[in-house]
């Protein structure tokens, strides 16, 4: 065989296409281009996580606490900020200790020594501005005095007691607060908001023109508020449930090296 025939035989068994440098060059600068993408898609993600969590909830949070102890006075709708109860405080923490066992926020999520120390400060202060809000919350809807202050503290109590040792997921404790709340709610500022008597009624002409309700309030020592502090703390029970939706079970795995690895 001649060294033509062999050129020719080894170039007869070569099959494919030739790709041109060019070609070779642009896929390679498309691929680089598409994974930047998506590298800048998930860093977009975590910085939105990052401002939900350390911005927006924190804010949301801080409202609460600031206007739960906010009333307005039934003369002149003057402020009044009261203080919370030290049953508010316990129930606070029954409630936190409830997100707990439920798995609502898991504790080893919010802090871990793989965390950075800044990290871990901020978890910590997100969650000390939870108990901050829950417990203005409670002082929101607990009667600030009298009879049904202990009344109602016996049922938040006697529910939040018996739920520790319920089985609970998140979305049946979610529903479980939303109701609880709304009752406390109604009852508060709808049925004994209603007993007291007007504000401009003196004290003689309210006996005269509505006794009932003067009865009542001697007898179950309720405070007279405008009727402003009612919407206010709607707004306030609103916000917390609000809250608790943002409120993440975890802030672990989701930091940009994660999904460089």
């Amino acid at each position: 065989m001649t060294e033509n025939e062999v050129e020719h035989v080894g170039f007869a068994d070569v099959t494919g296409e030739l790709v041109e440098e060019s070609s070779v060059e642009d896929l390679a600068v498309s691929k680089a281009a598409e994974i930047k993408v998506v590298r800048s898609d998930v860093g977009r993600s975590v910085n939105q996580k990052y401002v939900v969590r350390y911005v927006v909830l924190p804010v949301v949070l801080l409202t609460v606490t600031m206007l739960g102890g906010l009333r307005l006075n039934a003369g002149d709708s003057s402020l009044i900020f009261l203080k919370p109860a030290l049953l508010a405080l316990i129930f606070a923490a029954i409630l936190l200790a409830l997100f707990f066992r439920s798995g609502m926020i898991r504790l080893d999520g919010w802090f871990a020594e793989d965390f950075s120390m800044l990290k871990n400060t901020a978890n910590a202060a997100v969650l000390l501005s939870l108990f901050a809000a829950t417990t203005q919350l409670f002082n929101s809807l607990l009667p600030e005095q009298g009879l049904p202050f202990w009344i109602i503290c016996f049922c938040f109590f006697w529910t939040l007691w018996n739920n520790l040792f319920a089985d609970f997921d998140t979305k049946k404790l979610f529903r479980s607060l939303g109701g609880l709340f709304g009752l406390a709610f109604v009852a508060k500022y709808l049925i004994l908001a209603n007993l007291t008597a007007p504000a401009n009624e003196s004290w003689i002409q309210g006996i005269l023109e509505n006794p009932t309700k003067e009865a009542f309030t001697w007898l179950l020592d309720l405070p007279r508020f405008a009727a402003g502090t009612g919407y206010i703390q709607f707004f306030v029970a609103a916000l917390y449930m609000l809250g608790l939706f943002l409120f993440p079970a975890s802030t672990a795995g989701d930091s940009t090296e994660k999904h460089d690895r």
